[in-house]
């Protein structure tokens, strides 16, 4: 009878969680190749002449801004400054921090019915349930939190009330500056002060 077959040990980069054979393709090959040429050097054979060229000194410093020594208790690396770290989505795309800014629109349907919209309040902290209650009363008009097509949520608010919302906004609530308030108008954003 023939042996039973073993199953195959892969070894996985900790940089990107890749196997060691794909870090070329993840998003981060960059910093992968001080732990590449350490602890997988036959896979990429290209990198360790690399590391040869250079000299020692510069390979020892990238191992310690990547957190990866040689000598975990080494106190350089932790005196190293940090660099500011990025967020990345899948894929290797850079997720952009919002601005803070009020975006108000105005939407007609039916072609003489309107439709007010308010997005980036919860950016300041605006609990969109609660805002939209108060334009609700404020407006006399129905308001409600809808997800918008980016996914996002915003209020929507029943009728014309483009204008007259910047004013009840900035005094509701004070965390609000009047220079982050946008209209968009023919497609353009325009400072609402």
């Amino acid at each position: 009878m023939a042996d039973k077959p073993q199953p195959i040990r892969v070894l996985y980069c900790p940089i990107c969680s890749l196997p060691a054979e794909y870090c070329e393709f993840g998003p981060d090959f960059e910093k992968c190749k001080p732990w590449l040429i350490q602890n997988a050097p036959d896979l990429y054979p290209d990198l360790l002449k690399e590391a040869n060229g250079k000299e020692v000194g510069e390979v020892s410093n990238q191992l310690q801004s990547t957190c990866i020594s040689s000598a975990a208790g080494d106190g350089a690396a932790s005196s190293a400054p940090k660099k500011e770290e990025v967020k990345r989505l899948p894929g290797g795309k850079i997720k952009k921090k919002e601005k803070q800014e009020v975006v108000i629109e105005k939407v007609t349907r039916n072609k003489r019915k309107c439709i007010t919209i308010v997005k980036g309040l919860d950016l300041f902290g605006v609990k969109l349930s609660d805002a939209s209650k108060k334009l609700g009363k404020k407006f006399a008009t129905g308001a409600s939190v809808v997800k918008g097509p980016t996914e996002k949520d915003q209020i929507d608010v029943q009728g014309d009330i483009f204008y007259d919302i910047v004013d009840f906004i900035t005094e509701t609530w004070p965390d609000v500056p009047e220079t982050a308030i946008f209209f968009i108008e023919d497609g353009k954003k325009v400072p609402a002060a």
